[in-house]
C-alpha cells in the first residue's frame, strides 16, 4: 500500500510539472479576475538590467501572468549576483537573459519572452525600446541609469518609465516609497541609499524596492497611473 501511495504521488508530482495553458489561465482568472487578467496578459514590459531589481521585477510580473516581457542585459551570473538575484549555481557562468528565460518559463511557459543580451548605449536604446509602452529600468551603476531614464525621456516621452535608486543595506522598510516625479516617470527607493562597505546591497530591501518596481508596473497595466 505505502509503495502504491507513494508511485501516486510521484504520477501526479510529474503530472503537475507541466500544466496547459487552460489551466494557467483559469487560475489567474480565479486570482485576479477574467477582466484583470486579460489585461495582464496583454501587457508588454522592457525590463533593463537583470540583477537584483531586474530579475525580481521579472519574477513577479510572470507570475501574475503578463503576457509578454522584453529582458535585456549584457551580462553574466556569477557567485556575488547569488545573495540577491533569482539565480542558482548552476547559472553560473550563463548569459542573465538565458538563465532569467529558462526560469520564468518553468513558471508559465506560455509567456512571449523576448531577450537582447547586449549593453544598452545611447545609440542602440531608441532600437531597443521602440515596441513596449513600459521600460523598467533595473540596472545598478548609477550613470547606465541615467543614460537610460534620460533616453527614455528624451525619444520616448509616451513611455510608462519606472526606475528606481536607494535601496542598499538593511535600513527601515518604510522608507522604501514610489514618487510619481512626471507624467509618465515613477522612481522607487529612498533615492539617496548608496552601496557601502558593510552596507552593500541585500537581498530583503533591494527586493522590497523590485516589488515596488513591480506593483507600479502592475498598475499601469491595469490603467492606474496614480501612486
Amino acid at each position: 500500500m505505502e509503495e502504491t501511495g507513494l508511485e501516486n504521488m510521484t504520477e501526479n508530482t510529474e503530472k503537475e510539472k507541466v500544466l496547459s495553458k487552460e489551466e494557467i489561465v483559469a487560475a489567474l482568472n480565479e486570482r485576479h479576475s477574467p477582466e484583470k487578467q486579460k489585461l495582464l496578459s496583454a501587457g508588454r514590459v522592457a525590463i533593463a538590467g537583470l540583477g537584483g531589481l531586474g530579475s525580481n521585477v521579472a519574477y513577479a510580473l510572470a507570475r501574475i501572468g503578463v503576457g509578454h516581457l522584453h529582458l535585456i542585459d549584457f551580462d553574466v551570473v556569477d557567485i556575488t549576483n547569488l545573495n540577491r538575484q533569482q539565480y542558482f549555481m548552476e547559472h553560473i557562468g550563463m548569459y542573465k537573459t538565458d538563465a532569467l528565460k529558462s526560469l520564468l518559463l518553468k513558471i508559465n511557459p506560455y509567456l512571449d519572452i523576448d531577450t537582447d543580451c547586449v549593453k544598452v548605449t545611447e545609440e542602440n536604446l531608441t532600437k531597443l525600446f521602440c515596441d513596449e509602452p513600459i521600460v523598467c529600468e533595473a540596472f545598478d551603476n548609477p550613470e547606465a541609469k541615467a543614460m537610460l531614464v534620460n533616453g527614455i525621456l528624451e525619444h520616448f516621452p509616451e513611455k510608462k518609465l519606472v526606475s528606481a535608486t536607494g535601496m542598499a543595506g538593511y535600513g527601515s522598510s518604510n522608507t522604501i516609497r514610489t514618487q510619481k516625479l512626471m507624467k509618465n516617470f515613477y522612481l522607487c527607493g529612498d533615492r539617496e541609499t548608496a552601496p557601502t562597505y558593510g552596507n552593500g546591497l541585500m537581498a530583503p530591501r533591494v527586493a522590497i524596492c523590485a516589488a515596488h518596481e513591480a506593483n507600479m508596473i502592475t498598475r499601469l497595466i491595469l490603467g492606474e497611473e496614480d501612486v
